[in-house]
Order: structure tokens, then C-alpha cells, then sequence
């Protein structure tokens, strides 16, 4: 079976629309993501792997940048070029962007021969369709509302995981003491926003509701958004003075070598603490932001197939997402990641004590209707409103506003962003 290793189209991006592609080379398939640290760079290579022993050669196309901007700028000046990769790693409301401008093939073939309606949660499904009809391939569930605790330093500080807001600054406190930087950080604007979604819901799943996926206006400032960035000044008292710019994955090692104690950050990050050979409960200990257990913000990362219209270029496409649904991929692929499957039917033996606690949080989350997209990773609002509230938030982190003059300068950006 023939696969993709370029989908070219002629000219402006209206073509892609009518022309046939062309310029095809047998067994290859070219993937733009940015999965290029080193633990997301393992989970990737099990996908690799996978198509390899089908007798796929994988084209990488990788773009770095954790949040996935960057790959959607080289996305678009690709698409406009009139050749767009095979695949494309993507989140929520991009995908429903792309599909909106028709550009997305249709995968409901595979997805009714496999029957994906039963076995993925409505609310992956929700981003996954379009129109009706499936237009992407989920490969995850990423929760977000996280924190990644060095073991050592958690025992030094009086050994307790913190379940409320005054323990978690109690903790903090003691950690600065101790004479290490309480809270690993990178200063990315999408980072900043991954504290802020998990400070939001920390207020409670019906404010995290009105706030972050209604946006209503009363919420968005409201008292309950001054204390949230009130605490956000909070937690900004505890990074390091070189925080500024450093990649998420970095923030990680902070921890991992002891240097922090802890890092507020989605799952993706217990792949880094893995890849470093440590343990859950030995090296590291994982918990859900204090006052959000019960709730889960979640992304999923997800592939997207371009829209072709040769039978060979589809049915390559049908492969490759076929074998991104498989369930033996989905566990061999989520336990290098740290996330948890997309499907609700993969067992959970080969996870570990992390992924296990991931698994029922999501399953909890999921039947008592906590399950929430996460604003700061796309799955709350279109990328508009998303970064609208990026610039709020980051100016305010870094002491442009105090927290009543934020929370007024959210509303006014949310709304103008709609």
C-alpha cells in the first residue's frame, strides 16, 4: 500500500480544495509535530516503530516549541506554499480551524470499521469531528492540571503532599528555606497560562466553566479572578530570577536534579522525569494542583489528516490512522509520554502509579461531567481568545498589572477577541 510522502497542490491555498496531488514515493509518510524533547522524542519513536514494522518510513518534520505555535506557523506557510505535510500533529480548535477551511480529509471509514465512536470520550470527539465526520486521530489524553514534586525536597519540607492553597504556599515557603528554588518555571507565555488554567479551576469546575469555556464576562472579572491572580503573584515570588524564555522540559531537569522542588505542568512532563531513569514515589511524587482533585483540564494531542484525493493517498492516511488507534499503541505510546490513552478501553497494567492515577482521574472526571478543556493548551476557546488571554496573563505574571487591573483587562481582551 502506497503511502504519502507529499501532498503537493497547485498555488493559492483555495487549490488545495480541487487539485489532485501528486508526488507520491511508495511506504513514506511525512509528520510536522513538535514532540523534540527527549522524553516526547521516545514516545514518538514508538509510532515510528510501529509504522516501521509495517514498512513505513517515517519523514520527520519537527518544530520545536512546546506549545505547538511554531508548528503552526510552518503548518500554515506550507499549506499557502501548496504542500502540506501528510500529517499533522495538532490541538483542539486548530484542528476545528483547519477543518473549517475545508483542508481535512475524512476518516470515517477507519473510524467505523474500528469503531472509535464507542471507545474515545465525547469530549476528545468533540475536536476529532468536524461536521460529523472524523477528520483526526487522537493519540492522548493530556491532563494539565498537575504538579511534579522532587521527593527528597517534598521529605525536607515536612514530607505532605499539599492538598489546599495555604499548604502549597506553606510548602513553597519552606522549600525557599531550605535553600532551593521552590518553583521550577519556564517563562513562556503558554506556560504561564498551563499555572493560570490550574489556578482557575483550583476557584472550582463551575467557575473554571463560566471563566475559561462560557467566558462570561462577570466571571472573567469577578473576585474570584482577582484572587486568581492575586495567587498568581503568589507563585511568581517563587521562581528564579532566569526563568525568563526556558522551555518547559528544562524547568523539568530543575527538579529532577533536585534544584527545585516543584514544577506546575501537564503530564508531558512525567516523560522527562522517566527518561531520567526516576521513579514515581522514590524520585518524584505527582499530585493534582491543591483544590482541583476531582476536576481535569485536559488537551489531546491529536493527528490530523490533509485533505487528498487519489484512493492511494487516502488509504495511506487510513493506515497511518488506524495504527494511531490501535490499543497496543496507545499503551506503549502513553506510558513513554505520561499521558493516558485516548481510547477508554486500554487497560491499565503496563502504567505506572502516575499513569494509573491519570487513568482514574480522567474516568472520575469524565462521568461527573469535570472534565474541562484547557484554556492555555487549545481546548477551551478558538486560538484568538487563547491568546488574547496569553498576553493578560504573562503581562500580569511579570508585574504589569495588579490583579483588579487584570482581571478588568481579561474581559476587555476576551471580549475583543471573540
Amino acid at each position: 500500500m502506497a503511502f504519502v510522502r507529499k501532498i503537493a497542490f497547485g498555488g493559492a491555498f483555495a487549490a488545495l480544495m480541487s487539485t489532485t496531488s501528486v508526488g507520491y514515493a511508495a511506504e513514506q509518510v511525512e509528520v510536522l509535530h513538535w514532540w523534540t524533547s527527549g522524553g516526547e522524542a521516545a514516545a514518538l519513536n514508538v509510532l515510528k516503530e510501529d509504522l516501521a514494522k509495517q514498512g513505513v518510513e517515517w519523514l520527520d518534520m519537527p518544530v520545536a516549541g512546546g506549545g505547538g505555535e511554531a508548528a503552526m506557523t510552518a503548518l500554515r506557510a506550507r499549506v499557502t506554499a501548496g504542500n502540506p505535510p501528510t500529517a499533522v500533529q495538532m490541538l483542539g480548535f486548530d484542528i476545528k480551524d483547519w477543518a473549517a477551511e475545508g483542508a481535512l480529509g475524512n476518516l470515517d471509514d477507519v473510524a467505523t470499521a474500528e469503531g472509535w465512536d464507542a471507545v474515545v470520550p465525547a469530549a476528545l470527539q468533540n475536536f476529532s469531528k468536524y461536521d460529523g465526520h472524523w477528520v483526526a486521530a487522537p493519540v492522548n489524553v493530556h491532563s494539565t492540571n498537575w504538579v511534579w514534586i522532587n521527593k527528597a525536597a517534598l521529605d525536607a519540607a515536612g514530607g505532605k503532599a499539599p492538598e489546599t492553597w495555604d499548604e502549597l504556599v506553606a510548602m513553597l515557603d519552606k522549600m525557599k528555606e531550605n535553600g532551593i528554588t521552590p518553583l521550577a518555571h519556564g517563562g513562556q507565555p503558554w506556560q504561564d497560562a498551563t499555572i493560570f488554567d490550574a489556578v482557575v479551576l483550583s476557584m472550582g469546575g463551575d467557575f473554571y466553566k463560566k471563566a475559561m469555556i462560557d467566558l462570561d464576562p462577570a466571571a472573567l472579572d469577578s473576585p474570584e479572578m482577582v484572587e486568581v491572580f492575586n495567587r498568581m503573584t503568589k507563585l511568581r515570588s517563587y521562581v528564579d530570577d532566569n526563568f525568563s524564555g526556558r522551555d518547559w522540559n528544562l524547568a523539568s531537569a530543575m527538579v529532577i536534579n533536585g534544584e527545585a522542588g516543584m514544577q506546575m505542568m501537564g503530564d508531558w512532563a512525567k516523560g522527562e522525569f522517566l527518561k531520567a531513569g526516576k521513579v514515581p514515589g522514590t524520585d518524584f511524587v505527582c499530585i493534582r494542583f491543591p483544590g482541583t482533585q476531582g476536576s481535569v483540564t485536559f488537551n489531546s494531542d491529536q493527528f490530523a489528516m490533509f485533505n487528498v484525493t487519489a484512493e492511494e493517498a487516502k488509504a495511506a492516511q487510513a493506515k497511518m490512522a488506524s495504527s494511531v488507534m490501535n490499543p497496543t499503541f496507545q499503551s506503549a505510546f502513553n506510558v513513554v509520554k505520561g499521558s493516558v490513552p485516548a481510547r477508554t478501553d486500554v487497560p491499565n497494567d503496563a502504567f505506572d502509579d502516575c499513569g494509573k492515577k491519570g487513568m482514574a482521574d480522567l474516568a472520575e472526571a469524565n462521568t461527573a461531567g469535570t472534565l474541562y478543556g484547557s484554556m492555555a493548551h487549545g481546548h477551551a476557546a478558538p486560538a484568538a481568545v487563547k491568546n488574547a488571554l496569553y498576553d493578560v496573563v504573562t503581562a500580569q505574571f511579570n508585574g504589569e498589572y495588579d490583579a483588579a487591573t487584570a482581571a478588568k483587562e481579561l474581559a476587555t481582551a476576551v471580549a475583543g477577541a471573540q
